[in-house]
């Protein structure tokens, strides 16, 4: 077993557990994108009761994951970047920034002026980050957290 696939093994026990707690149904899907670990719970029928793990604007998600870190470096010794993704929210997410992503960089393109965006999540600047990058322009973060945020430069 690899080192990303025992990191998933270990996520989805302790996600599991955190199921039970919360006496919450979801199954828990595992796989490695990017060199890192990448696991979701998806919800057998209605994920109406998982949008508890997402929270407002991914909150809770945010926090769920870094607890899932934290409970994997605590077995690995290692520190973990994976990903959690619970019903679906970070791949929508996603989907969302790639076009505020491209749409900045069209902007920034017609205008030769940089475009700043909002203050968002590490996770948010890296997908915007890759979809400037995509449309063969360059961005940069700035800022402290949380009010940190990307800026396309033409």
């Amino acid at each position: 077993m690899t080192r990303l696939e025992q990191e998933g093994e270990i996520a989805a026990d302790y996600l599991e557990g955190v199921l039970d707690i919360a006496d919450l149904d979801g199954d828990i899907d595992m796989d490695v994108e990017a060199d890192r670990a990448v696991v979701s719970i998806v919800g057998e029928g209605s994920s109406r009761d998982l949008q508890k793990l997402v929270g407002k604007d991914g909150e809770v998600l945010e926090a769920l994951q870094e607890l899932t870190r934290l409970a994997v470096h605590r077995e690995t010794g290692d520190r973990s970047r994976l990903m959690l993704d619970v019903a679906g929210f970070r791949a929508r997410k996603r989907e969302e920034l790639a076009e505020l992503g491209e749409q900045a960089a069209k902007e920034a393109k017609g205008s030769g002026e940089p475009v700043k965006l909002r203050p968002m999540t590490p996770f948010e600047r890296k997908v915007v980050h890759d979809a400037v990058k995509a449309a063969g322009l360059r961005s940069e973060s700035e800022g402290e957290e949380p009010q940190r945020c990307v800026v396309v430069l033409p």
